[in-house]
């Protein structure tokens, strides 16, 4: 049986609708918003043996069908998520994961599938409506609902769920999930908004959007939903009180240490002293299992460590509060980068390089909704030796594109655009070390790396982490926050921005959700440690270089008739491989004229730019030419002044004195200046020596 629910969201109606496709999945809806239809599912497993925490996997897919379009490459079907849907698998996880049962640990599948997009209304948040609404009617532990909306600011006004037409005149870029009553993921990209602006926003989005689209996702399950068919299991409170009993004051001896790899090894040693107490090597059937000790000593180790924050305002490695950790910044320590930095906050450090390239190395993405070009990339590596471990090195993994996204968005509110700074730009961020937000301290080292490489951006950008422990109505909050207390607090609240104000905002929680009020403290928290790093990043750099590096290639561009375009081609590429050939210039020439010269020779790029220009350029009455004899007749000389120009310089504007022949002046395949002098209604240009000779010589 089929039920649908319906409801104006934003400037449109959303749909959800259930028992029509994938009935076999335990939990399946079908959203549509316009012409956007978004098929989301859930399927659950057995748990796996030996398992330590909940095997969510979330998988969404934009089918090139859905809007009429051929995948590319030779195979010509969808292989491999593109770097949008990973970041979409990520932000339907985030939202949904903390909402599932306490010890529910079967495997469980969301596949998310984009079925018709209309190029406007962006599939991705419809995806999040989706995901929740299939786990709304299935029988899981959901503890649902949970929605998600986009929002935007246009000319002082908020939109839910805008097109991708109004987001071009938008200077936030906002997507909202939450819970009926409070929100519980955020993600922002904005151009230096502040932060009452940005709470607003948030504020508008939940009570527009999240809140009403959570009435429907209840409707649904009121009348579709599955009974729970999941019994959580059975705690042996006596075992779990024994084991705290026994390591609790040998924790908050370890817990003492300050570095942290002297106190990861004594809390290990507690672990394995635990283990094999419960569960001696030498007994082939021990009493209780491994992974049930070691998960009742990190119970015990997470109460500790949120205990001392809440309590008595004391962190792991002894930090007040608000104390961010020793920062140091270093820029233009690499030789031969464009640009460099480290950035260093504790014992998390982030190397940072800016490589300056052409139009040639400009990303295309070829996305479901439209094909373009990116001019910014960054990409984020964390090696395992950054966190001191052995680890199979593969590519980048679904946390290290996510992390290098929330860098990017950081970072390009503050960029120059392609008419002021036309180079494309990549900045490579490797984690060295690591012990808490690294994606924030690659957001500082990429500001000090732009920098340093001459990109003139508007602003420093430096970037935050603000952590949280909160039991009932009780709750602190703590800038600069370490691995351990991101793994054990409630919230991770990434805010990067400028002085004037907030250019990216990722918020993660491990609770249901969180309140306006905290999200405010939060971002006031956020502001008054980012202008602490601002000040430390302006002593390493404090404004961007002057010039780009020596080996940075020189950039030139011009805009030229594109009736030229041709021309300056020539046939078969012939004139453009000979200017690339005399100077060593690269040329590459766009459809609208716009020509760009990369050389790393600034002298040879200065040549190649005056030799497109004096071939594609209309002639300039007035203007004086260095050209060539090419022909020559009783009444004067035919002399080229550019490819496929010639004018008459008649023999009466050879020379000063009297000119009794043409050849006495000039002869075939001579080199001379002349200054236009006429150009008539045909287009006939009259050129003459005798004027260029008076010139030279004033």
């Amino acid at each position: 049986m089929t039920f649908k629910v319906e409801r104006e969201i934003g400037s449109k109606l959303l749909s959800i609708e259930v028992g029509k496709l994938a009935k076999q999945a335990h939990g399946s809806a079908l959203v549509r918003y316009g012409d956007t239809v978004v098929l989301g599912t859930v399927v659950s497993g057995p748990p796996r043996e030996g398992i330590d925490f909940f095997p969510l996997t979330v998988d969404y897919r934009e089918k090139m069908s859905a809007a009429g379009k051929f995948p590319g490459g030779f195979f010509k079907r969808e292989g491999r998520p593109s770097t949008k849907e990973i970041l979409t698998m990520r932000m339907i996880d985030r939202p949904i994961r903390p909402l599932f049962a306490e010890g529910f640990m079967d495997e469980v599948q969301i596949q998310v599938m984009v079925l018709s997009a209309d190029m406007q209304n962006d599939p991705d948040v419809l995806a999040v409506v989706a995901a929740a609404a299939a786990l709304a009617v299935s029988p899981l532990p959901f503890q649902g609902p949970v929605a998600g909306v986009r929002a935007a600011h246009i000319d002082g006004g908020f939109v839910i769920n805008p097109t991708r037409a109004q987001m071009e005149y938008s200077d936030l870029d906002l997507v909202v999930t939450g819970t009926p009553r409070a929100v519980n993921m955020i993600e922002v990209g904005a151009r230096e908004l502040p932060e009452d602006k940005v709470v607003a926003a948030i504020e508008f989005a939940h009570q527009h959007g999240v809140a009403p689209i959570c009435e429907m996702l209840e409707e649904l399950r009121r009348h579709a939903g599955k009974p729970v068919e999941w019994t959580p299991p059975e705690r042996d409170e006596a075992f779990l009180e024994d084991i705290r009993a026994r390591v609790w004051d040998e924790l908050v001896a370890a817990k003492s240490i300050k570095g942290k790899q002297e106190r990861n090894a004594a809390v290990q040693a507690i672990y394995d002293k635990t283990i094999e107490f419960y569960c001696p090597p030498e007994d082939p059937n021990p009493k209780y299992d491994p992974t049930a000790v070691k998960a009742a000593v990190e119970k015990a180790e997470q109460e500790l460590v949120r205990q001392r924050i809440l309590n008595d305002g004391i962190r792991p490695d002894g930090r007040g509060l608000e104390e961010i950790r020793p920062i140091t910044a270093e820029v233009g320590w690499l030789p031969r980068t464009h640009g460099s930095a480290l950035f260093t906050r504790g014992e998390t450090q982030a190397m940072v390089t800016a490589t300056l390239g052409t139009a040639s190395d400009e990303q295309t993405i070829d996305d479901l909704m439209e094909e373009y070009s990116k001019k910014f990339l960054l990409h984020y590596n964390f090696p395992p030796f950054s966190v001191g471990e052995v680890r199979r090195i593969m590519g980048p993994g679904r946390r290290e594109i996510g992390h290098g996204a929330l860098a990017e968005r950081s970072l390009e509110g503050v960029l120059p655009g392609p008419e002021e700074f036309p180079y494309t730009i990549r900045l490579v961020s490797d984690i060295l070390e690591s012990n808490g937000s690294s994606s924030m301290a690659t957001v500082c080292g990429g500001s000090l790396s732009l920098m340093d490489a001459g990109v003139p951006i508007k602003a420093q950008v430096a970037g935050i982490s603000i952590g949280a422990v909160q039991e009932g109505s009780r709750y602190r909050l703590f800038t600069d926050i370490l691995g351990e207390e991101d793994n054990f607090g409630d919230m991770d609240f990434k805010v990067a921005g400028t002085r004037k104000g907030v250019t990216a905002i990722q918020l993660d929680l491990k609770a249901k959700a969180l309140s306006f009020e905290i999200i405010r403290e939060a971002l006031a928290m956020a502001r008054k440690g980012r202008l602490h790093i601002l000040e430390i990043m302006d002593n390493a750099i404090a404004r961007p270089r002057p010039d780009i590096s020596i080996y940075a290639p020189r950039l030139l561009t011009l805009k030229i008739n594109p009736e030229k375009i041709g021309k300056l081609i020539g046939p078969g590429g012939r004139s453009i491989r000979a200017i690339q050939a005399e100077t060593g210039a690269q040329i590459e020439v766009e459809d609208d004229g716009m020509v760009q010269i990369a050389c790393n020779d600034a002298e040879k790029a200065r040549r190649a730019y005056d030799t497109v220009l004096r071939l594609t350029e209309d002639v300039q009455l007035g203007r004086i030419y260095e050209g060539k004899v090419i022909g020559i007749k009783d009444f004067g000389a035919f002399i080229e002044i550019s490819d496929g120009q010639d004018g008459l310089c008649h023999i009466s504007e050879l020379d000063e004195s009297y000119v009794r022949s043409v050849t006495d002046v000039v002869k075939l395949g001579d080199i001379v200046r002349v200054k236009v002098i006429s150009i008539d209604d045909q287009g006939r240009v009259k050129l003459s020596r005798k004027a260029a000779l008076k010139e030279g010589a004033g």
